[in-house]
């Protein structure tokens, strides 16, 4: 059997997706993304603040949905989107560093600084409870 044949004689259960609807902007996959669990960082595998934020969640028993952005095709899109996003549009294009960004139940909590300040002042776990990614 020539796969090649099979294929193209079974393609009538294909759905056809318009162009226009089928281009997603950065913008909208990271709102997607961001919406898709409880808990979603955005980060860079080398980065050390990542870790300690990824360390962070893994300790309070929180495993998040971590999209590393150096080994999606698109991540420099979704970087300079996250950058809109925290209001540091400038900060890419110099040369800082945007991520980790960290999304608790599909709202923007922010980057490592608001993380640490929300777990120093204790309003971090009762975000995660209400976001589902807690239970105790």
């Amino acid at each position: 059997m020539q796969y090649g044949a099979a294929a193209a004689d079974q393609a009538w259960y294909m759905p056809v997706v318009a162009p226009s609807s089928a281009v997603e902007t950065a913008a909208e996959r990271v709102e997607r993304l961001a919406s898709e669990s409880a808990v979603v960082v955005f980060s860079v595998s080398t980065c050390c603040m990542c870790h300690a934020v990824k360390r962070l969640f893994c300790g309070m028993g929180v495993h998040p949905t971590v999209h590393e952005l150096d080994l999606d095709p698109r991540g420099r899109e979704l970087e300079r989107a996250l950058a809109c996003l925290l209001g540091a549009s400038g900060a890419s294009a110099a040369g800082a560093p945007v991520v980790p960004v960290v999304f608790i139940g599909g709202r923007l909590v922010g980057a490592m600084d608001r993380v640490m300040a929300a777990h120093i002042n204790g309003s971090l776990v009762p975000l995660l409870k209400e976001a589902g990614a807690l239970w105790l």
